[in-house]
This record gives C-alpha cells, structure tokens and sequence, in this order.
C-alpha cells in the first residue's frame, strides 16, 4: 500500500479556504475596476471617459458640424439646450458671456438640442439665435443619439472635454440657476482654468439642474 501525504488539520483546511476567497475578491475588484462605469449623476459617462464625437448636426445657421470642426480648440464646452426650459433660457445671457471670455483662448461652446417639443423645432431655434443672438453654435439633433451617448438628462447638462477630448467636468454650468449675481461656484469656468492651466481639475462632477430631456422610446 503506498503511503499517503500528510493529513491536513482543521486549521489548515480553514486558512486555505480563506486564502482561495480573499483571491476571488481580489479578481472581483481587479475586474470591476477595469469596466466602464457611469458617474455620480450620469448613467453613461464618467470623468475620464472619451467624449462621444458627433457629425452631420445641423446648426441653425444652416451648416453641418461635427466634434472634429473643434480639433483646434484647447477645450470644448458642450451645452445641451433647449427653447422651452425656463432654466435653459435663464442660462442664455451667461452662456454667451462665457463665450466672449474665452473665445480668444481657445476655448469653443457649442449648444445641442434633442428635444422634440414643438417650441424646439429647428424653425424655432433659428428664430432664438437670432432673437437672443447666440455667439456660439445651436446644433440639432431629432435623432436624440447624441444626448443618450452623453447620458445628458435635462438642459441645460454642461461638459467640459479636454484637450484630448476626454470628459474633465460634467453637470451644472453653477450652482445658481436663479441668478448669476449669486454664483458661488463656476464650476465649468473653473474647470475650463483648471485645463488650460495644465491643473488638476477639482471639481469633476455635480448634479445637472434643469428641465428633463423627454427621450422616445
């Protein structure tokens, strides 16, 4: 009869066990820490992540535009808008001072709505350009894929891409829809001096304020 190892006691039995479990949690952590998640607030895209490209949008002035017109620029703010929302429209004024501070910095701000509201028409949008002369482009997309890509949620839904067109920032323009008077955080302005200036950016998400984006089915 040929002779067996030695007998493994309780203990030893036990330690195995833990050691083979702690394992799998490792690879369980190693696993998850690869896979793509969405932020905080945003249940498709998180900071770091390459910002969708988009192409063949029309703009109200009757052009095509696509993400790579901006392959110059140093940063690209991306707003997603809309006629209707009161928030949306109470943004207009610093929205466009925004683009006359750092149009010269290279720094380019581009609107996009998908909404299908009637007051959202792209015949309505040529008319509030130009009603509340927009400096900066107004895209349509009837489709919506680009706002589901982005997982934008309500307009206005701001994003800071980077210089390599990774998300930096995503969420609210600041943290006073009411009035721009009283701005205690610019968190998009903040962001976009964060970049320009080669720093770390602080504070990379915040939760979106505005009217709900009416996806179809």
């Amino acid at each position: 009869m040929g002779r067996t190892g030695p007998l493994l006691s309780r203990d030893a039995i036990l330690n195995r066990r833990q050691l083979a479990l702690q394992a799998g949690i490792v690879v369980l952590f190693l696993s998850a820490a690869t896979a793509s998640w969405g932020g905080k607030f945003n249940a498709r895209l998180n900071v770091g992540d390459a910002a969708p490209p988009w192409k063949g949008l029309r703009a109200v002035d009757g052009t095509t535009r696509s993400l790579d017109d901006h392959r110059d620029a140093s940063v690209v703010v991306v707003a997603f808008l809309c006629n209707h929302c009161p928030v949306a429209s109470g943004y207009e004024a610093r929205f466009k001072q925004f683009v006359e501070d750092y149009r010269e910095r290279g720094v380019a701000f581009v609107g996009i709505s998908v909404s299908r509201f009637p007051a959202d028409s792209f015949e309505k949008m040529q008319q509030r350009a130009a009603e509340r002369q927009f400096n900066f482009p107004y895209l349509q997309d009837p489709t919506q894929e680009i706002g589901r890509q982005y997982g934008a949620t309500c307009t206005p839904h701001l994003f800071v891409l980077d210089r390599d067109r990774k998300i930096a920032y995503m969420g609210a323009f600041d943290d006073s829809p009411q009035s721009a008077e009283k701005v205690q955080e610019a968190y998009v302005k903040d962001a976009v001096e964060a970049i320009l200036a080669g720093r770390r950016v602080e504070i990379r998400e915040t939760r979106q304020r505005g009217c709900d984006i009416d996806y179809s089915p």
